[in-house]
């Protein structure tokens, strides 16, 4: 009898997620205004207790349906790629780290975009923010993958006034590009006021017979951790300095959504719209943010790193002020919203992703049961190979040394070194210098390298169960060599001293595909070995340029004082 219910409902779920598809077909494709916002940790909004005032997020949240079992990647690019493609980064091969702004890297151009697909739709598609996708040469670019328009930066972080942007100590730039050329006029506008005011000139000007697409990539509340006065007065009895900043940052974001909102409902866009908000990744403790009671913070795999804030606010919602627990991952995000502007994928099997709009939107089933937050065979130094790692800790099935993670159901299963797994309580923040003090140190890490914890009964991760649950274990690291079969090569070039902006008049902008002058005709080398040979001079040639102009630079500063 259960089994012919389970089937009924199945079935009944089925037949309703068909007819919502049938129905999106027959009607005018919704407007998606996606908002994303950089390094917000889980306790940094006031729905979730926050004292950082958030009011018009938590009643757009309140309004709408909240994502408390949604998860993003544990640092931006894998985060940003996903959701661009609906793939995990060990299928784009971008499973280590971020791309790095001297890194000849970028989001693979053979694999479709979010937007691309959306414009074959008939969306008019537009990004604002950061991109953070690779930028190496000008088909990387957010307008030739996809985006009509762009305003924003190309690289992780930089100055949310001046738009300087460092890579280490040694390469700074200018990262605000207006399309495909630097905004120097645009210089000394605060960057969440800047991009918000974009989003209401595109929002004035577009042709609302036409499906809109909207990427809001916000830079705050990624450091450096500024604001204007007036948000920075809201919080002047915070004591600890970078918690103000970030709070102040945060406010901001809440006015700039709010003002979004506003202009989708005065130009009359609003009752046939979605909006989703996200973060990219967990917040950093140190560093402002706040993900307590969860376990870790950004660049960890522990819950803290990958546990995001998140919700979904439309009229077109079937259920509202509503919470979901249902599993959800930032790559669900592409087939969702394909669905949503009634476009089918040929071919689904490449994608990761799964349509969950049905479970947002009705309640129903959710489609996704487990997440592969990733493998990452980079992270293990060449060389470092511990036999125990793969015969004892792995039982033979899977490489312990490697770090990995994934959730299964209710277990989650990791792997090497998955980052710091330290818990961040809120009361240490006032202190400043003793902020070290009464945190929850954990040495279990040390020496460790498979961790097992039931997240639904355990969302804090206090209770590793590996020892007391090896058949969880050896199921989970089968799951982990099954994924990584299907693993392309991770693309992890080194830096490339030619992307330096003291090259390209100060800029940050591609600096591979261009054949400058004198070059024509050079593309093929007869021989690999003069092929090298010229890589190597003109490395030299750069380097030396780069070197005498920040000399000259120092010196022209110097002289100013003398």
């Amino acid at each position: 009898m259960d089994a012919l219910v389970l089937c009924f409902s199945l079935a009944l779920g089925l037949i309703h997620t068909t007819a919502e598809k049938v129905l999106r077909r027959g009607s005018v494709p919704p407007h998606i205004v996606f908002v994303m916002v950089d390094d917000q940790g889980f306790n940094d909004i006031g729905y979730h207790g926050s004292e950082i005032h958030t009011p018009v997020l938590d009643q757009l949240a309140g309004e709408g349906v909240k994502l408390e079992n949604y998860y993003v990647q544990p640092i931006c690019s894998p985060t940003r790629s996903q959701l661009m493609t609906g793939r995990y980064q060990i299928h784009t091969g971008l499973q280590h780290s971020i791309i790095r702004a001297r890194q000849p890297l970028c989001l693979p151009p053979d694999i479709p975009t979010l937007p691309e697909r959306l414009r074959q739709a008939g969306y008019s598609t537009h990004m604002v923010g950061k991109w953070h996708l690779g930028f190496c040469r000008p088909e990387c670019l957010p307008t030739s993958r996809g985006f009509q328009s762009f305003l924003g930066s190309l690289t992780g972080s930089g100055d949310h006034f001046s738009f300087q942007s460092c890579d280490g100590a040694e390469a700074c730039g200018f990262d605000l590009h207006d399309g495909n050329r630097p905004a120097w006029e645009l210089s000394g506008n605060y960057s969440t006021r800047l991009y918000t005011e974009r989003v209401k000139e595109i929002l004035r000007s577009h042709d609302q017979r036409t499906p809109l697409f909207l990427y809001v990539a916000l830079q705050a509340v990624h450091t450096p951790l500024q604001a204007p006065g007036h948000l920075l007065r809201r919080y002047q009895t915070l004591g600890n300095r970078p918690r103000r900043h970030y709070a102040a940052m945060v406010s901001g974001v809440d006015e700039s959504v709010g003002e979004i909102v506003n202009e989708l409902r005065e130009r009359g866009y609003y009752n046939k719209s979605v909006l989703i908000y996200s973060s990219d990744n967990g917040g950093q403790p140190l560093s402002g943010g706040c993900i307590w009671p969860l376990r870790g913070g950004k660049g960890s795999y522990w819950e803290g790193g990958v546990r995001a804030v998140g919700f979904v606010h439309s009229p077109l919602l079937k259920r509202k002020r509503v919470v979901s627990q249902a599993l959800i991952h930032v790559s669900d995000w592409y087939p969702t919203l394909l669905s949503l502007a009634g476009y089918s994928e040929s071919d689904s099997s490449h994608l990761d992703g799964q349509d969950v709009w049905g479970a947002i939107s009705s309640g129903l089933p959710c489609p996704r049961t487990e997440i592969l937050f990733n493998i990452d065979p980079v992270s293990r130094r060449h060389g470092e190979v511990d036999p125990r790692l793969l015969n004892v800790n792995g039982f033979g099935i899977w490489d312990t040394g490697v770090r990995a993670a994934i959730r299964a159901g209710d277990w989650k299963l990791l792997t090497g070194n998955v980052g710091d797994g330290d818990w961040f309580p809120p009361q240490t923040m006032p202190g400043g210098p003793q902020q070290w003090q009464g945190m929850e140190k954990r040495r279990d890490q040390r020496g460790k390298s498979v961790w097992l914890f039931n997240v639904t009964a355990d969302p804090y991760e206090r209770a590793d169960l590996a020892e007391a649950r090896p058949e969880v274990v050896k199921v989970l690291l089968a799951r982990l060599a099954e994924y990584n079969r299907t693993a392309v090569p991770p693309r992890n070039p080194p830096d490339d001293p030619m992307a330096d902006p003291q090259l390209h008049g100060g800029v940050w902008t591609p600096w591979l595909g261009q054949v400058e002058e004198g070059d024509e005709g050079h593309d093929e080398e007869p021989d690999n070995t003069n092929r090298k040979a010229r890589s190597k001079s003109t490395c030299r040639v750069c380097k030396l340029r780069a070197l005498f102009k920040k000399v000259g630079s120092r010196m022209q500063r110097a002289a100013l004082f003398l």
